[in-house]
């Protein structure tokens, strides 16, 4: 169990990748699918400037499931905007107990009130897992 523990300590900060994948809301759902697909990614920010909400794979099922016209609807009708958020500074431990009460996926990373990235339960998956091979390792 100690092995999760170190990995969980590790701030958020050494997760988020730079580069995060952004939409604008008026952007269709096939250009969402295309999105998706293309940087083998879980989810995608809705807002150019202000973020103004999140898609996942699972909206996009959903919409799909609920035989929306993907050339007519739009990433913000079906985007999350109660969005959830995280600081740089939250570790791993603390992002994961958010991710379980609020029972999501991903959470945006913020530093000093600005939007900076996106940690997704994979991430945190990798996290734990590294700090314990690392253990197995020594």
């Amino acid at each position: 169990m100690a092995d999760i523990v170190m990995g969980g300590s590790l701030p958020i900060s050494e997760l988020i990748e730079e580069s995060v994948v952004r939409v604008c809301p008026e952007a269709n759902l096939e250009g969402v699918a295309d999105l998706l697909a293309a940087g083998e990614i879980g989810a995608l920010v809705v807002g150019e400037e202000r973020v103004a909400g999140i898609v996942t794979e699972r909206d996009l099922i959903h919409a799909i499931a609920q035989r929306k016209d993907l050339a007519r609807t739009t990433a913000i009708e079906i985007a999350h905007t109660e969005l959830i958020w995280c600081d740089m500074t939250s570790t791993v431990n603390e992002v994961a107990e958010e991710m379980l009460s609020h029972y999501v996926r991903h959470i945006l990373v913020e530093e000093e009130g600005r939007f900076v990235g996106i940690v997704s339960a994979r991430d945190l998956l990798g996290a734990y897992a590294a700090a314990e091979a690392e253990d197995l390792s020594e």
